[in-house]
């Protein structure tokens, strides 16, 4: 498993490369990198895809859900530019592996998902897994956690049409949301948003990708 890991970390490191003229991003933070090499992808995906957790792929995790590509979670990770002491809101919990690879890195990370058995079990690995700093609300993402905010960061995994106004009004100013925006079932542009300090929220696109659609979102 532990070449496995290491020709992940690679492929990642070279995808970086590959898609800089897109994100800017030529090499991820060597702490990203760290993080995502912590982390135990087979831990997070259904018994009958253990066989592919090390492949720089997505995969379905039941109720027409998915684990992200590798090389997304860490372009997302990065994009994010986390500092230790930040807390972040993650949408989308899912199985738990982009909030796990996010707790190496900061403070908090609060994760919300609309699934109640994808939430269960996710509290569950990541408690059996030993990763404190993660709490994992049952909810609408799209509506965010208002009781909590604002947050350093914002990590949206799902596809919305718009910035909901509820997740960016919970963003701290000086910080970063990174979401998929598009239509559901069409290639969608990761976009990085950016609040100013008199709370002005800018956009700009990075990359195409698919995610699955924000339930409840706008």
């Amino acid at each position: 498993m532990d070449s496995e890991l290491a020709r992940l970390l690679k492929e990642v490191a070279a995808e970086a490369r590959t898609t800089a003229g897109y994100t800017g991003v030529a090499a991820f933070d060597p702490r990203v990198m760290a993080a995502l090499g912590a982390v135990p992808r087979h831990e997070f995906v259904p018994a009958e895809e253990r066989v592919s957790a090390y492949l720089d792929l997505p995969l379905p995790i039941g109720h027409g859900q998915t684990i992200s590509q590798p090389y997304i979670v860490a372009l997302m990770t990065d994009l994010l530019e986390v500092k230790p002491g930040d807390t972040v809101l993650e949408v989308g919990a899912g199985s738990g592996y982009q909030a796990a690879v996010l707790a190496r890195l900061v403070k908090q990370v609060h994760t919300v998902e609309i699934v109640p058995e994808l939430a269960r079990a996710c509290r569950a690995r990541l408690a059996r897994l030993g990763v404190a700093n993660v709490a994992v609300h049952e909810g609408n993402g799209a509506e965010g956690l208002p009781s909590l905010a604002p947050f350093d960061g914002i990590l949206v995994a799902a596809a919305a049409r718009s910035v909901p106004a509820a997740l960016a009004e919970q963003l701290r100013p000086g910080g970063r949301m990174v979401i998929p925006l598009g239509e559901p079932g069409a290639t969608q542009e990761l976009a990085l948003a950016e609040k100013d300090a008199r709370g002005e929220v800018s956009l700009r696109g990075v990359l195409p990708v698919r995610f699955v659609p924000l339930t409840g979102g706008e």
